[in-house]
């Protein structure tokens, strides 16, 4: 028996979230499903991070113990024989025992991407939120760097665990002009839930002249809640999990 880390890419838009729900589908289930196939006969999986219905990855991370006595390459070829079109193992490894696929991650990285048009595109928005007018670049750089550094993100969602700690450092939150439109990216030592799109969205109506940048301050500053609201969930990718010394993932 040895313990297994898997990075996994998915196309959210037909699952569930990620986490096992019952019978709906979800990428652990398939994934899960996927497993039996070949051998494997735990309880569980431990994935990296809970993604929501519709979000993507590419760079999602699950761990489990399996008997397997072929090669990794052999592995992933197998399992990606079983999964279907929307969800594909990227790659596989041997780890330590004491790897934890989620309480061993030392930081994980989301993108979001904007599309800016003032007319819909089916293709472009399975993957972005359509936004018009444009926002401007240099408007959303100066709202993002706000969020650097160590805060009560109190505001912008709520703790995995009732009565847990809203405070995360943000290392990286950054605007970028691709092709087409905007992309976000977010790094930190954790999230809360819906905390990303939350983060999006009060950003997008900063640029839109609804938020003042004062307001968006005391929020992040004072935990003062600015909307309810949420950054469509289709715009959104885990594109990486880091375990810093231990294991980097990739």
């Amino acid at each position: 028996m040895a313990h297994y880390q898997f990075i996994v890419a998915y196309d959210g838009t037909d699952f569930k979230g990620s986490q096992r729900q019952g019978i709906k589908r979800t990428v652990q289930l398939v994934l899960e499903d996927a497993l039996r196939e070949i051998g494997w006969n735990e309880r569980t999986i431990l994935l990296a991070g809970r993604t929501d219905s519709g979000v993507h990855a590419i760079g999602q991370v699950a761990s489990c113990n399996l008997e397997w006595k072929h090669s990794e390459t052999t592995l992933v070829k197998a399992l990606n024989a079983r999964l279907p079109g929307d969800l594909a193992v990227r790659s596989v490894r041997l780890v330590d025992d004491t790897f934890h696929a989620r309480y061993s991650a030392s930081a994980r990285t989301y993108n979001y991407r904007i599309y800016v048009s003032p007319s819909q595109n089916p293709l472009a928005e399975r993957y972005a939120w359509r936004v018009w007018p444009e926002p401007n670049l240099a408007v959303l750089a100066q709202a993002a760097n706000l969020f650097i550094g160590d805060h009560d993100f109190q505001a912008f969602g709520s703790a995995p665990k009732k009565g847990g700690s809203t405070v995360r450092q943000v290392t990286l939150s950054r605007w970028d002009q691709v092709d087409g439109g905007l992309q976000y990216a977010v790094s930190a030592n954790g999230f809360l839930y819906h905390m990303v799109r939350r983060i999006v969205l009060a950003q997008i109506q900063h640029a839109s002249g609804i938020i003042p940048l004062e307001t968006l301050r005391n929020a992040i500053e004072n935990g003062i809640t600015i909307s309810a609201g949420m950054a469509p969930a289709k715009g959104l990718v885990l594109t990486e999990v880091s375990y810093g010394d231990l294991l980097p993932a990739s």
